[in-house]
């Protein structure tokens, strides 16, 4: 199969947040894989033989079928970096070229390799080796065409707060759950019920394999595609939607009717210029922030409704 790889090259310093934000962008369009370039790249382990060094530019790479369909998606690209590029300030350089499955589908392993999320958390990815310490909980991952593979700011602070917050037997939540990192992760923390839904196919495809990779047992799971909340049946102790702001300030009036009583939502992928917008989308959905941390030029808030404030 052949595809169209659109390459974005930012130019000038403070790039960072601007190549997260079009990873994203590329995410919503539906492409079905993205790459990431990063010229200040250098793995604590050492780079490996073979292994594939960073580029000279910061850039992000989408990729996408090159169908009858390809015109349509590279205009609604333009339009979503003019707007992305004239909010955040940062200028670009946008190319296109066609390639062969073979040239991207593998390369993009290179780059990653286990993350010690805390002290008792690791992320591994599935073709790394990694010897655990004593109490250590690995969660091994091959996130495939899904997002989540432990080394971003904002799944880290998910994966920090959900072992601050997780107790043994709880029913777990994960909305747009890409690669399914984050239940793999409240599965081996001790939830007895672990949910997640994606409205992309791909993702919960891909999360499915993860679980089953990870042995945690099927009965305990179950993995939905459709609507990120309106569709989900039940109540939850503990919800987890790393997504972007505008997506949690449409999905937060939905939240109080499928958490339990004293239960906890941790929300990130926010930026933190979009910080005030879903605060106040939570708190008039009923939801008092209890715990906000930063790192990076990201955002993860913790929210339980309003008049319950047993803090753990």
């Amino acid at each position: 199969m052949k595809w169209v790889a659109a390459r974005v090259v930012l130019d000038g310093d403070g790039t960072e947040l601007a190549a997260d934000l079009i990873a994203d962008r590329f995410f919503d369009l539906g492409l079905k894989g993205v790459v990431m370039d990063d010229p200040d790249l250098a793995p604590a382990e050492g780079w490996g033989l073979g292994a594939q060094r960073p580029s000279s530019d910061r850039a992000v790479t989408g990729y996408f079928e090159n169908d009858q369909c390809s015109d349509g998606r590279c205009q609604q690209l333009e339009r979503a970096l003019a707007v992305l590029a004239e909010r955040e300030g940062f200028h670009y350089a946008l190319t296109y070229s066609r390639v062969d499955d073979t040239d991207w589908s593998e390369a993009w392993k290179a780059f990653f390799y286990p993350e010690i999320i805390s002290p008792g958390l690791v992320v591994k990815p599935s073709w790394r080796d990694y010897l655990p310490q004593a109490g250590q909980v690995v969660v091994e991952i091959d996130p495939g065409m899904a997002f989540g593979t432990g080394t971003h700011p904002t799944t880290v602070m998910c994966l920090e707060l959900i072992q601050k917050y997780l107790q043994p037997g709880t029913a777990f939540l994960d909305v747009g759950t890409g690669s399914g990192i984050l239940m793999i992760a409240a599965a081996k923390l001790g939830a007895r019920q672990i949910t997640g839904v994606d409205n992309d196919p791909t993702a919960s495809a891909v999360a499915r394999g993860n679980l089953a990779a990870n042995d945690i047992p099927p009965e305990r799971t179950a993995v939905h595609t459709g609507s990120l909340v309106n569709d989900i049946e039940g109540c939850f102790d503990l919800i987890a939607a790393n997504i972007l702001a505008e997506v949690i300030v449409e999905l937060a009036p939905a939240l109080p009717a499928i958490l339990s009583p004293g239960g906890r939502v941790i929300c990130s992928g926010v930026i933190r210029s979009t910080e005030r917008a879903a605060v106040d989308g939570l708190n008039r959905a009923g939801l008092t922030i209890i715990e906000t941390r930063r790192k990076e030029e990201w955002v993860a808030m913790v929210a339980e409704c309003s008049g319950v404030h047993d803090h753990r």
